[in-house]
């Protein structure tokens, strides 16, 4: 389930890389800062010590997006500052425009991908089905593991 939502991003990624990002919609990354292939500067490692969230919205330059990761330069500051995140380190994944997002939670310090994509728990934010298309949404949490056996 992990390997099919984080391919999800990618597929996004991949469209913001050939066309840019479509009308309001912007995305909210939250990620391990920790995590042994993620690329940022020291200064930014040091100030976001556990995880960070970065915003794509309004600039960004040089996004490239890989099988496993991507790459991209934000500015911090008016400091563009490139990063590597590779999508194993993502911990949400949110795009407050279609109230859509995805969070991944990770159980125990266990190095096989298997194992955490079976056991590690996954919730995913999707708008209510019982409000009239017009009226204003809330984002719900599922968690995935309610369906579980």
């Amino acid at each position: 389930m992990h390997r099919a939502m984080r391919g999800l991003i990618q597929t996004v990624l991949e469209s913001v890389q050939r066309d840019g990002l479509p009308g309001s919609h912007h995305f909210f990354i939250t990620f391990d800062t920790m995590h042994p292939d993620v690329e940022i500067a020291d200064w930014l490692s040091d100030r976001y010590p556990g995880e960070m969230t970065i915003v794509i919205q309004h600039w960004f330059a040089d996004l490239d997006v890989t099988d496993e990761g991507f790459a991209i330069t934000l500015n911090f500051g008016d400091n563009p500052e490139p990063l590597y995140i590779p999508y194993d380190s993502i911990k949400t994944f949110v795009d407050p425009s279609v109230e859509f997002g995805l969070r991944f939670e990770t159980q125990g310090d266990d190095d096989s991908d298997e194992d955490d994509d079976a056991e590690a728990p996954m919730d995913v934010m999707v708008e209510p089905d019982d409000k009239p298309s017009d009226a204003p949404r809330e984002a719900e949490v599922v968690s995935l593991d309610k369906f579980r056996k």
